[in-house]
């Protein structure tokens, strides 16, 4: 496979630095008062919840599959803690979508002298154009989602679970946040898709930093415009 996963985790240590930049930094505080208010209410709900759904959950698998009990609690609870994760960062980039995208065109202008090579965008056809994608992204992550919860329900492949959800979580996160860049670039989301396979290492690298940060409290109230903000730069250096 192509690119470098140490390259890839570089992105986000590289948007990190970006954020308090001239020209940059006041497209940060939306994104980061959104991800303070909203992840505080998941997580409190989340907290309340967790037992439930896991008790819930295992009562409801056969008799049987009772050996690989501790598997499933490990499994389930990652499910779970994904769900979360992605729960928040689907809500989260939902919302603060366009302003993601003038984000993420702050930091090309930043890097490159100049914003996307398209013309800019209103705030109104933002929010819209945001949107659409968002529910394309949602269309893409579930069906997956499904399957790969329901593939961790067979026995032998339990084991191998977690690291399957991860590497699936890394590479939502990656196409999550590139989206932004490629978008005001107009590019399609397909498109951006096989380019991003084209370079499978680099953008796996980017999401797994990004999803193990997004599990760290605190840190991950800035995750998002750093993200955001790293997605760019890998795409100035690496497809633009």
């Amino acid at each position: 496979m192509k690119g470098n996963i140490f390259r890839g985790l570089g992105y986000l240590y590289q948007g990190l630095g970006l954020l308090f930049k001239p020209g940059i930094w006041p497209y940060v505080v939306v994104p980061l008062t959104i991800n303070l208010i909203l992840f505080s209410l998941i997580i409190a709900y989340a907290y309340q919840q967790f037992n439930f759904w896991i008790v819930s959950i295992l009562d409801w698998l056969p008799g049987w599959l009772s050996f690989v009990d501790w598997l499933l609690w490990m499994t389930f609870g990652l499910f779970i803690l994904f769900i979360v994760i992605f729960t928040f960062n689907l809500l989260a980039n939902l919302i603060a979508a366009p302003f993601n995208g003038f984000l993420a065109e702050a930091v090309e202008r930043y890097l490159v002298g100049e914003p996307s090579r398209q013309k800019p965008r209103t705030l109104a056809k933002e929010v819209l154009v945001s949107l659409v994608r968002e529910v394309r992204k949602m269309g893409y992550y579930l069906p997956r989602a499904l399957l790969l919860f329901l593939l961790g329900l067979i026995p032998f492949i339990t084991p191998i679970a977690p690291l399957l959800w991860f590497l699936f979580g890394a590479w939502m996160m990656a196409i999550q946040y590139l989206d932004y860049p490629m978008d005001n670039n107009r590019i399609s989301f397909g498109r951006m898709r096989l380019e991003l396979q084209e370079q499978r290492l680099t953008p796996l690298g980017f999401g797994s930093g990004v999803l193990l940060v997004a599990m760290v409290p605190l840190l991950n109230l800035i995750i998002m415009p750093a993200a955001v903000a790293g997605a760019t730069v890998c795409w100035v250096k690496e497809l633009r």
